[in-house]
C-alpha cells in the first residue's frame, strides 16, 4: 500500500458551564493550563479542539480519544465547566459567541460577519495517512459518495437557537455557508489544486490555506487525508466507527487508482443534494444511494450498502469485525440526534437534552447505559416509530410497557384478545353500518402522549379553534376579512358548507362548541394538522370505552403516574353547552337536548354515552316542537334551551309529523335568542378540504399570531397553477375530495396503481373545484400486538376541543383522544376502511390531573 493508512482525530468540543447548561467562554482561560500538542484553541471561546497523536488501529484510536476527553475533564472541572462533543450545543444561542483572540480570527470576523458569529458548531475530523499528495487528491474526489452515509451517523446538531431546527445535523448547514466548504470539484493532480487555492486566495475570499474548508482536503499541515463533513459524536464509538469506514473508502480509492479504473464523478448539484438529505433525515428518513443517479434509500439500507461495499477493505485492514459491530450499536442505539430529541419529547426541556450530550461524552466509549433495554424480537423498526428506536429497543416511555407485552405469550394473547371482542358486544362499542354494529377494532397496547406533548397541542389547537370561531362569526356576519382584504368573499361564500342560514344567529353565539383536530406525527416527530372537524366530529365516547377497556381486560398494565382519566371529558362537554346555552339564553340553569337519529345513527353509541354522562336529553326530531318560540320536548312541554346537534342532516331539514317546518322554526328561536344550536348550521364550511389551506391565514388575521401547529402542505386544485402541479404529481401526492369524510375518495399516490392514478387525474380534471392535493406525511408507528408480538402500524390522533368564546381562556382541549390504527401496509386509518383504535393516554403534570366526574 503506497498510503500509510494510519489514523488520527480532532475534537473540537464545547464547553458547557455545569450550573446553567450554556456555553461557557473560557477557553482562553483553560487553555494555558493544558499541553499545546494536544488541545488547542478555535474561533469560538466556547470551544476547546483535542487531537490525537498518530495511530494505527481502530483500538488505539479508540483509547486516545477517551484519554484526552478525560484528561480535558479532569483539568476543567475546577473551573466549573464540563465538555460536550456536539454538533451544537442543544442551549446555544446566538449571544453567546465570543470571538477567540487573535489577528487572523478578528480579520475573519471583519470579513464574513454574521458568519463567523454562527459558528457554535463542533465538528469532528478524522486524518487518514496518504503521504502522496496526489494520489490524496485523487483519492478526496473518488470517496465522495461515502460521505453522505458518513455524516448521517455522525448527526448531533438539532437543535439551535433555543428550537428543534428540523434538522438531525444543523451544524453542517452552517459550515456549508463558507465560501470554500463542499467539494473542490475535479482536479488532475496535487498541482492543480495548489494553483486552485491559490487563486481563491489571490481572490481575497479567503485568507490562507486552512480556510479551505472543503468536505475531504489534503491536510494542509500534515501528510494526511482529512474527513471534515462530520458532526462532533457525543458516543466515541460512533467517531471510531466513521473512522474506520472513512479509512476503508480510502482504501477502496487508493486501488481504484492504482488500478487505473476509470470513474466519473457524481454531478456537484446532485451531491450537493445527497448531503443535504443526509443533514436533513440523518438515521431517521432516507439517504441517497451512491450511484451516478438518485436511488432514495431508507436510511439503514444506505448504511448497511455501505458497509457491504466496503468489507473487503475493511477485511484487509483488519476492521471488518470491529466496524461491523460498532455499526449495529449505532443502529440499534441511534446517532445522538435521534437521543436527543427522545430526550426532548418527555419533557420539552433542553437542560435534559444538554445532560444526556454531556452524559454521552463523559460516558462509556460505547454508549451503552448500564442496564440496557431489551430489543424487541423481529420487530419491523421504522423511522418516526413512536414507541420503539432504533434497534429494536423500546423508548423511555414504552419500557414498561413493553416488558409486560413481551411477557405474553401466544396463548395469553389470544385469551386477552377474545376477553376484549367479548367486552365491546357485550356493551355494543362500534359504529352502526347497515342497521348492524361494526366491530370496533381496539388493540390492547396504549399510546401513551407526554406531558410536555400534550401541552403544547393545547396551545396549537386552541389558538386554531380560536381563529376558526372567529371566522365563523365574521363569514356569517360582518366579513370584516373581506373588507380588509384577507380573502376574497368567493372563496367562502357559496363554498362547500356554506349554509345561508347560518346567517340569521346571533352575532355572539359560539358556533362551534366542539371541535375535532385530526393529527399526525411525522417521521422526525413532529406533530401536524391534518383535518379540522367542525361540523359534528366524533370520537370522544370511544376514547372513554378504551379506557375502560383497559381497565376491565389489561388491569395488570403498568399505568403511568399522573394519567390523565378521560372520563372527565363528560364534565367539559357539559359545561360547554351549558356555558354557552346560558350566554345566549339568559337561563342560569339551562336545559340541553342531544338530537340523534336513534338507533339508525353510525355514532348511535357516543350519542347515548354522552348524553348520559353530561346529563342531556336524548331526543329524535321527533321528540321536538316549538311553542311560544321556545324549543320543548314535545311529550312534556319541558323547554330545552340548548340543542347539541349530532344529526347528519342541515338544521333546516329537522322535520317530524307533528311540525313538518320544525327545522324553520328552531332557526327562528336560535335567531331569537332562545335557545342555542351546537354544531350550528354552516360549520361545515371549515371541514371543507379546501378550506383548510386557509386555516394558517385565519390565525394570523384573527389572533396577529404566528400558527404554533404546522399543516400539512395541500394544493388546491381550484386553482389553476396548483392544479396543473398535483395533476402532473398525482403518483407523488395523496388526493382527496373536498367534501369526503371515513377516508372515502382518499387516494395516496405512492401506492396507487397506474390505471388508479390515471383516473383520478381525469377525475380532478373534470371537476377542478372537487379535490386538493397533500404531500405525503409519513405517519408514525405504534406497536400493536397479536398472537405473534408486536408489530408497527401507522397512527393518526383525533383530539378534541371545546369553546365557550374567543378568547385563550375559552377554549379547552379535552383530556381524552382517539388514537385510530391503519391496517397493516396502509396509511388510511378510518374505522371504515379498516381500521382500528387503541387507548390514548395522556399523561398530566403532577397536581393538575383531571379528577373522574361524579
Amino acid at each position: 500500500m503506497s498510503a500509510e493508512l494510519t489514523l488520527g482525530a480532532e475534537e473540537e468540543l464545547h464547553l458547557i458551564d455545569l450550573e446553567s447548561g450554556r456555553l461557557s467562554a473560557k477557553a482562553p482561560r483553560l487553555l494555558p493550563r493544558l499541553p499545546a500538542d494536544r488541545f488547542g484553541a478555535e474561533l469560538q471561546r466556547t470551544t476547546i479542539e483535542t487531537n490525537t497523536p498518530v495511530v494505527r488501529s481502530l483500538d488505539d484510536l479508540r483509547r486516545v480519544i477517551v484519554d484526552l476527553r478525560s484528561e480535558l475533564s479532569v483539568a476543567i472541572a475546577p473551573a466549573g465547566v464540563t465538555i460536550a462533543a456536539a454538533g451544537t450545543a442543544p442551549r446555544s444561542e446566538y449571544a453567546d459567541f465570543e470571538l477567540t483572540s487573535g489577528g487572523r480570527y478578528g480579520r475573519m470576523q471583519e470579513q464574513y460577519r454574521m458568519l463567523v458569529d454562527e459558528q457554535l458548531i463542533c465538528g469532528l475530523q478524522v486524518h487518514v495517512g496518504v503521504s502522496d499528495r496526489d494520489l490524496a487528491v485523487q483519492i478526496a474526489q473518488r470517496v465522495a459518495p461515502v460521505l453522505p452515509v458518513l455524516l448521517a451517523l455522525s448527526a448531533s446538531s438539532p437543535f439551535w437557537n433555543g428550537q428543534d431546527t428540523g434538522y438531525s445535523s444543523f451544524r453542517s448547514i452552517i459550515w456549508q455557508r463558507w465560501p470554500s466548504a463542499g467539494s473542490f470539484g475535479r482536479v488532475a493532480d496535487a498541482a492543480e489544486y495548489d494553483a486552485m487555492l491559490e487563486d481563491l486566495i489571490a481572490s481575497g475570499v479567503i485568507a490562507d490555506k486552512k480556510m479551505a474548508y472543503f468536505d475531504v482536503r489534503p491536510s494542509s499541515h500534515a501528510p494526511t487525508l482529512e474527513l471534515r463533513v462530520c458532526d462532533a459524536t457525543p458516543v466515541v464509538d460512533d467517531a471510531v466507527l466513521i473512522a474506520g469506514l472513512f479509512r476503508a473508502a480510502v482504501r477502496k480509492a487508493e486501488k481504484s487508482v492504482e488500478s487505473g479504473a476509470g470513474w466519473q464523478p457524481r454531478s456537484e448539484p446532485l451531491h450537493r443534494a445527497a448531503m443535504w438529505q443526509a443533514a436533513r433525515s440523518g438515521l431517521s428518513g432516507e439517504l441517497l444511494g451512491q450511484g451516478l443517479h438518485p436511488e432514495r434509500l431508507p436510511a439503514e439500507i444506505a448504511v448497511r450498502q455501505l458497509l457491504d461495499r466496503l468489507r473487503p477493505e475493511l477485511e484487509e485492514l483488519g476492521d471488518w469485525g470491529t466496524v461491523a459491530d460498532l455499526l449495529e450499536d449505532t443502529l440499534a442505539r441511534g446517532n445522538s440526534t435521534d437521543r436527543q430529541r427522545t430526550a426532548y419529547a418527555e419533557r420539552g426541556e433542553l437542560d435534559d437534552v444538554v445532560a444526556l450530550v454531556v452524559q454521552d461524552t463523559a460516558g462509556t466509549p460505547s454508549g451503552r447505559a448500564e442496564h440496557p433495554s431489551i430489543a424487541i424480537p423481529s420487530y419491523r423498526v421504522r423511522a418516526g416509530d413512536e414507541a420503539v428506536g432504533p434497534g429494536a429497543r423500546p423508548r423511555p416511555a414504552f419500557r414498561d410497557l413493553a416488558a409486560f407485552f413481551g411477557g405474553w405469550d401466544a396463548e395469553t394473547t389470544i385469551e386477552r384478545c377474545a376477553a376484549r371482542d367479548a367486552w365491546t358486544r357485550e356493551h355494543e362499542v362500534g359504529f352502526v353500518v347497515d342497521g348492524g354494529v361494526q366491530a370496533f377494532g381496539c388493540d390492547l397496547v396504549p399510546r401513551t402522549v407526554s406531558a410536555y406533548e400534550w401541552s403544547q397541542l393545547g396551545l396549537g389547537l386552541g389558538q386554531r379553534a380560536r381563529a376558526i370561531e372567529l371566522f365563523l362569526r365574521d363569514a356569517y356576519g360582518e366579513r370584516r376579512i373581506v373588507a380588509d382584504g384577507a380573502m376574497d368573499e368567493h372563496q367562502f361564500v357559496g363554498a362547500n358548507g356554506w349554509d345561508p342560514d347560518a346567517m340569521r344567529l346571533p352575532a355572539s353565539a359560539v358556533r362551534a362548541p366542539v371541535m375535532g383536530f385530526d393529527l399526525v406525527r411525522n417521521e422526525f416527530g413532529g406533530w401536524r394538522v391534518l383535518e379540522d372537524n367542525v361540523r359534528s366530529p366524533s370520537g370522544v365516547a370511544f376514547g372513554m370505552a378504551l379506557r375502560e377497556l383497559m381497565d376491565e381486560v389489561v388491569p395488570d398494565a403498568p399505568r403511568p403516574e399522573h394519567l390523565r382519566d378521560p372520563r372527565s371529558v363528560t364534565r367539559r362537554l357539559r359545561d360547554t353547552l351549558r356555558t354557552n346555552a346560558t350566554a345566549v339564553t339568559g337561563n342560569p340553569d339551562p336545559v340541553i337536548g342531544l338530537v340523534s337519529d336513534g338507533p339508525a345513527a353510525g355514532a348511535w353509541f357516543e350519542h347515548r354515552r354522552l348524553a348520559d354522562g353530561a346529563g342531556l336529553r336524548l331526543l329524535a326530531d321527533s321528540d321536538l316542537d316549538v311553542r311560544d318560540g321556545r324549543v320543548v320536548v314535545a311529550a312534556t312541554g319541558e323547554v330545552l334551551d340548548g340543542l347539541y346537534l349530532r344529526v347528519d342532516r342541515d338544521a333546516s331539514a329537522l322535520r317530524n309529523d307533528h311540525a313538518p317546518d320544525l327545522g324553520s322554526r328552531i332557526l327562528d328561536a336560535a335567531e331569537a335568542g332562545r335557545v342555542h344550536l351546537t354544531n350550528a348550521p354552516g360549520n361545515a364550511l371549515v371541514d371543507d378540504k379546501a378550506m383548510y389551506v386557509n386555516v394558517p391565514d385565519l390565525i394570523w388575521y384573527y389572533l396577529d399570531e404566528k400558527p404554533l401547529l404546522d399543516s400539512v402542505p395541500t394544493y388546491r386544485t381550484s386553482i389553476e397553477g396548483e392544479r396543473l402541479s398535483v395533476l402532473d404529481r398525482v403518483g407523488e401526492l395523496v388526493t382527496k375530495p373536498v367534501d369526503g369524510e371515513g377516508g372515502r375518495g382518499v387516494l395516496i399516490g405512492p401506492s396507487a396503481s397506474a390505471p388508479e392514478v390515471a383516473e383520478r387525474r381525469r377525475e380532478i380534471a373534470a371537476n377542478p373545484e372537487g379535490w386538493v392535493g397533500q404531500e405525503v406525511v409519513q405517519l408514525s408507528s405504534h406497536p400493536t400486538i397479536g398472537p405473534a408480538g408486536f408489530d408497527p402500524r401507522h397512527v393518526d390522533l383525533r383530539a378534541f376541543v371545546y369553546v365557550t368564546g374567543t378568547g385563550p381562556d375559552d377554549v379547552h382541549l379535552a383530556d381524552v383522544a382517539l388514537t385510530r390504527v391503519a391496517p397493516e401496509g396502509s396509511m388510511v386509518v378510518n374505522s371504515s376502511r379498516g381500521g382500528g383504535a387503541k387507548d390514548t393516554w395522556i399523561i398530566g403534570d403532577r397536581g393538575d390531573t383531571e379528577q373522574e366526574d361524579s
